[in-house]
């Protein structure tokens, strides 16, 4: 058994939308981002790349690399799951929490749950999302941005 954490944090924007698993939260705005700034999706593939101890995502897909502005961070997922899967990892459970001020993840954590359950090839009881605010503290509190943080179950076959 394999464990590892990610993290993820992006700034507020006035354009585009705030993606959370791949489904739109809020469509009032957007995050500062090279990818479409899901933090979810991006807290849990540096989570799975940290339980097998092979980088993070920046190491994958560079945000000076072109071929990666306004990506889908479902897709870096999804080649993420695959790529670890090739090296002789499955992914057994993940968990993930939201940290937000005014973002609401509860309407739409079914959705979340069952895009990351696919994206992740687990049934949806293997995939946990919550949600908490920091109760205004810091950039967070302010409503300035939002963050993921993940944690990944894997083992390795052989």
């Amino acid at each position: 058994m394999r464990v590892g954490n990610g993290f993820d944090a992006h700034q507020f924007s006035s354009t585009g939308s705030v993606i959370l698993g791949g489904v739109v939260v809020d469509d009032t705005r957007g995050v500062e981002a090279t990818s479409d700034g899901d933090v979810v999706a991006h807290a849990v593939a540096d989570a799975l790349l940290g339980a097998a101890a092979v980088g993070d995502l920046g190491d994958l897909f560079p945000s000076s690399d072109p071929a990666w502005v306004d990506a889908h961070s479902m897709t870096l997922l999804s080649t993420v799951v695959r790529r670890l899967g090739g090296l002789g990892y499955r992914v057994t459970s993940v968990d993930v929490t939201v940290i937000a001020e005014t973002v609401r993840v509860s309407p739409h954590r079914a959705a979340i749950r069952a895009n990351l359950a696919t994206a992740l090839e687990l049934s949806g009881d293997a995939v946990s999302v919550k949600a908490t605010t920091t109760d205004g503290l810091g950039f967070i509190g302010r409503d300035e941005g939002i963050a993921a943080l993940a944690t990944a179950c894997m083992e390795r076959s052989g």
